[in-house]
């Protein structure tokens, strides 16, 4: 995560653009100086990250937030920044029993070669999107936006087929199954953007 390029996101080589604000900066960086208060640590810390030819954007750089617990306020809310929360857990059940027990459902995601905890994953889980080994499930726009529980208002998605097709729970669910010889890959943050 260190090495993620962070700047403008249209110039090039960049993979993490600003947050749109600047309130949005302060709200994140208001919940990364709480995470700390509450005895929580940062791994990485992306509040000081300076770019070069934008000394006032609205920049945060990636950030690992550790020593986490279900109580602890990096946990209980949607942070909309480069922030990745790790929390740990003794067995699949009790990591899906965290997920399903948070009032927000917009996604998640599992890294697994098994087949069956996959199924049951993505059968049992309660987020609107989905990733089996892929690391951010955000559908393209021809799929609907399927945020579930408080990460969704309404009775309508944005686009795609839940847009004629409302009152219904949807779940995207996007997969990658490499091959055991396929070598490591650089994971592309970038999202897809049509020319």
């Amino acid at each position: 995560m260190k090495k993620i390029n962070v700047g403008y996101g249209l110039d090039k080589g960049v993979e993490l653009g600003p947050v749109i604000t600047k309130e949005s900066k302060e709200r994140i960086i208001n919940i990364l100086n709480t995470h700390e208060k509450e005895g929580g640590k940062l791994l990485l810390d992306g509040r000081n990250i300076k770019v070069e030819k934008y000394p006032n954007g609205n920049f945060v750089g990636p950030t690992l937030i550790t020593n986490c617990n279900t109580n602890m306020t990096a946990y209980k809310e949607e942070i909309f920044g480069p922030c990745l929360v790790i929390l740990t857990a003794n067995s699949l059940e009790e990591a899906m029993n965290i997920i399903n027990n948070n009032k927000y459902g917009n996604g998640c995601a599992i890294f697994t070669k098994s087949g069956a905890n996959a199924r049951k994953f993505q059968r049992d889980i309660e987020c609107g999107q989905i990733g089996i080994n892929l690391p951010i499930p955000v559908p393209l726009p021809c799929f609907s936006f399927t945020g579930n529980k408080a990460s969704f208002r309404g009775d309508l998605n944005f686009y795609g087929k839940a847009g004629i097709h409302f009152y219904s729970q949807w779940k995207t669910i996007m997969s990658r199954w490499k091959p055991e010889n396929e070598e490591s890959q650089k994971i592309n943050l970038n999202f897809p953007v049509m020319n």
